[in-house]
């Protein structure tokens, strides 16, 4: 069956990573939740609220990590989904996290990013001439990371599908789903062990 890896942490947001790891196991793929360590990750919930200027938070689910970041072969998953939340943040600091992105940005193999998750991929370094959506406050770090900044759901560039946040899921996945089809990813398909 073919793999797809999910990258977050502690304090992701928890509708943007059940949202896709439900999504992509409703087409059949396995799905695997990374972080800096396999344990238990608290995930919350941000939601808007009349009159603030930002999100609000509180406390979500909790999840368990099927692998830790250090302990990835890429090579073993056909994909990556990025979400948002605070996670970014601080993975974004992890040499593995940026590792295991930049492999699929060097085989144009498929990605989906939402909200923060973009933090990531610019400190990976791989937005350079890309266009990429994220959270609207983080145009500027879109655009620091070399990446041009669209406004919208479901923008793709090449092997990228990136989004807002929460809202934008029914546009974000089903650019990703069409992804997949073009690049040949498939729940039977293998995982891309041949493309090192």
């Amino acid at each position: 069956m073919t793999k797809i890896l999910i990258l977050t942490g502690d304090a992701a947001e928890t509708l943007e990573v059940f949202y896709p790891y439900q999504r992509l196991l409703e087409e059949g793929f396995e799905v695997h939740i990374g972080a800096p360590e396999k344990r238990k990750l608290q995930f919350v919930v941000h939601d808007f609220v009349d009159g603030f200027d930002t999100y609000t938070e509180k406390l979500g689910h909790t999840w368990d990590a099927d692998v830790a970041f250090k302990d990835v072969d890429p090579a073993d998953y056909a994909a990556i989904v990025v979400p948002g939340g605070r996670a970014p943040e601080y993975i974004r600091n992890d040499e593995d996290a940026k590792r295991i992105v930049r492999h699929f940005f060097e085989r144009n193999a498929p990605v989906a990013a939402l909200c923060h998750g973009p933090m990531l991929l610019a400190a990976a370094g791989v937005l350079h001439g890309r266009t990429s959506s994220a959270y609207p406050a983080l145009q500027i770090d879109v655009e620091l990371g070399g990446g041009v900044f669209e406004n919208g759901a479901g923008v793709v560039d090449g092997n990228l599908v990136s989004g807002r946040a929460w809202p934008d899921h029914p546009s974000w996945m089903r650019e990703f789903m069409k992804l997949l089809a073009a690049s040949g990813v498939t729940p039977a398909e293998p995982a891309l062990t041949s493309a090192r």
